[in-house]
């Protein structure tokens, strides 16, 4: 399904697309790589880990078992999912060999091989929001409620996290693959795909055979931490506009807390991501500061922006009218009542 009245363009979605201009001495500096800020991330998010991991374990056994597997989900699943895209774009850290091995351990926590987590999110970027031609567009449009629950409930992303893997191990490679997957990477994503279903036989031979720490630190907090992580990226592109050059009208930024920023590692800075990727997570908070007056303001808090978002698809669901209050949204995805027109199916 296309938006007849905005086919889709060979041009990249990106900074010239959208007619937002950066000078090169400030992008040059703003996009300088460093080894440091990566480690320093990293080590301080192992020392969380650490923190969480022995909440849980001192809670086994007690009532506050749940809150601790939350707490500790949310510190694994957010900043793996964030670690995971920043080394895809190999801007986590300036050593090559850091930032692949940084980024192997966390696909292996986020559940998407590394080649092909990395190939859909160049198109996801080149392509951004564009039908048939972004590999990473993960729900229906416009969204309903009975997709807002999936999605946020991390099943529709384990399904296509399983369903990607049994792709690979078969060489079934579905279009999308081929279409952003060079041919000459196919064999290795086969490859990586049995180590990677190797690794998670290891973990279920643990736990078949009475080795639970891998449950109580790993799975559960895993599938418990999965929801938060999904509503920091659910609200990236949701009611905004599909098929548009400009990144501004595709794509949104939002306010956050420290804490949000952390874990999502400057990440609700999207926009600015996406008009210029090659800077690190680092820097987004400087590139957002420079490009203020050529930007739209963010959405409101990581909270209200996903309120407002559940308040839309309800309201959809029930064909009732959808324009947001306190979010921006495309004019596409505004209706007055009565049934929403489909305008694209998911390629995740």
């Amino acid at each position: 399904m296309r938006d007849e009245h905005n086919p889709v363009s060979d041009q990249p979605t990106n900074a010239a697309s959208s007619d937002v201009i950066l000078d090169r001495k400030t992008l040059k500096s703003l996009a300088r790589r460093s080894d440091r800020p990566g480690l320093a991330y990293v080590g301080g998010w192992l020392a969380g880990l650490g923190a969480t991991g022995s909440l849980v374990a001192l809670s086994l056994g007690s009532p506050w078992l749940v809150p601790a597997l939350f707490v500790h989900g949310v510190l694994l699943t957010v900043p793996a999912y964030a670690v995971s895209h920043e080394t895809a774009h190999g801007t986590a850290f300036r050593s090559r060999r850091l930032n692949e091995f940084v980024f192997w351990m966390t696909s292996l926590i986020y559940m998407e091989e590394p080649i092909h987590r990395r190939y859909t999110h160049t198109s996801h970027h080149a392509h951004t929001w564009h039908v048939g031609r972004d590999g990473q567009m993960p729900f229906d449009t416009p969204m309903s409620l009975g997709g807002w629950l999936a999605e946020v409930s991390g099943l529709a992303l384990l399904r296509f996290h399983v369903a990607v893997l049994a792709r690979l191990v078969l060489r079934r490679y579905s279009r999308m693959m081929t279409l952003t997957v060079p041919e000459g990477e196919r064999a290795r994503m086969t490859r990586n795909a049995w180590i990677f279903l190797a690794f998670y036989a290891i973990l279920g031979a643990l736990l078949a055979t009475g080795f639970l720490w891998p449950l109580w630190f790993l799975v559960l907090p895993r599938l418990i931490g999965a929801p938060v992580m999904l509503l920091f990226t659910l609200i990236q592109h949701v009611e905004m506009a599909a098929n548009r050059a400009s990144i501004l009208e595709s794509t949104r930024s939002f306010r956050t807390a420290w804490p949000g920023r952390f874990i999502y590692m400057n990440m609700n800075n999207h926009v600015e991501h996406h008009l210029f990727p090659q800077v690190p997570f680092f820097a987004l908070p400087a590139l957002r500061d420079a490009l203020a007056t050529q930007l739209p303001a963010p959405d409101p808090g990581f909270i209200r922006t996903n309120a407002e978002v559940f308040s839309v698809v309800v309201r959809r669901s029930l064909g009732l009218q959808t324009r947001a209050s306190s979010i921006r949204q495309a004019p596409h995805m505004v209706s007055e009542g009565g049934a929403a027109a489909p305008i694209a199916q998911r390629s995740m």
